[in-house]
């Protein structure tokens, strides 16, 4: 309920939101991103009469008030030009270009994979989250690769179960700094808000469990870089690029985790969703679809010259 003199919303816990957090509930109850639902609790929003914490947990009954969230507009559909790699009844699986924003977002209002995807599948308003519809996973503007959509509630309840359960599997191909001391291994460490730089994620104590597997793949020495394929066991913001950092190896092109010079070059940070592979919603079929090296990224392989292995 809102109250236009004080400018207030008024919203109250309901059954399937106890013992959820503070920010989850409001973001669900008021229809907004996770990120705004923060936003309002840093302005300030009253659990039961007492300033809350967004981790705060909530009960049945209780009364959240919160300044009113920022009006945002309706996602309409827009001809964004991106590839299908499959696609039938229940599921999309897309092939982001980079240089492409996946839904609307600060700074994003127009020209989003999101509002594509509703241009060329108008059914899928009301399936997921808002201004989001169907979409099951994200990537950074400037990785390019495979995404996977749900075309029905069906579809999507489902797809959204197996990557909680991790039963998802994605998989990226990148281009490192550096040599790695092991042919493979495990980046295990805690990610977080960097606390210097809200914008940017780091290896936090405190943060939130994060696994990431590589395997090397090539060795230029010359160049100092290597080529890896990385599979995560987890997805949190910017995972790879900030655990790969966090072990002196940045992704080559990385403009805000590859801080050090390199030999090599990329125009773009080089990470690439090559394989996501899961169990269809509707037949139960484990498919795997993979998606080539882009031009770009096989431009900077070409130029690096020789391999070692």
């Amino acid at each position: 309920m809102a109250n236009e003199i004080t400018g207030e919303v008024t919203v109250e816990i309901t059954e399937e939101l106890d013992g959820h957090r503070v920010d989850r509930a409001l973001a669900v109850l008021l229809g907004i991103s996770r990120a705004d639902s923060r936003m309002l609790v840093e302005q300030g929003v009253l659990l039961d009469g007492v300033p809350a914490k967004a981790r705060e947990r909530v009960k049945v009954g209780s009364k959240l008030i919160s300044p009113k969230p920022p009006v945002v507009a309706e996602l309409e559909p827009e001809p964004i030009e991106f590839d299908v790699l499959h696609e039938d009844e229940a599921v999309v699986v897309v092939d982001k270009p980079a240089g492409l924003v996946v839904h609307p977002g600060s700074g994003h209002s127009k020209g989003t994979l999101a509002a594509g995807l509703l241009f060329r599948y108008p059914d899928l308003k009301g399936v997921g989250a808002a201004d989001r519809w169907g979409l099951v996973h994200r990537l950074d503007k400037e990785t390019s690769g495979l995404l996977l959509v749900g075309k029905t509630d069906a579809a999507y309840r489902s797809l959204t179960s197996q990557l909680r359960r991790r039963a998802i599997r994605r998989s990226y191909t990148t281009l490192v700094n550096g040599q790695m001391g092991a042919p493979t291994g495990t980046i295990d460490a805690p990610i977080g808000r960097d606390r210097g730089r809200p914008t940017r994620r780091a290896v936090v104590a405190g943060g939130k469990h994060a696994r990431t597997h590589y395997q090397v793949q090539a060795v230029y020495s010359v160049m100092e870089c290597s080529l890896l394929s990385v599979r995560l066991e987890t997805g949190r913001t910017h995972q790879i690029r900030v655990h790969l950092s966090a072990i002196d190896h940045p992704v080559i092109g990385d403009r805000i985790y590859g801080s050090r010079p390199t030999r090599a070059t990329s125009p773009r940070t080089f990470l690439h969703a090559s394989e996501v592979a899961f169990d269809h919603p509707v037949s139960g079929e484990r498919l795997a679809v993979t998606s080539p090296l882009p031009r770009d990224l096989e431009v900077v392989l070409a130029k690096l010259g020789g391999l070692d292995h």
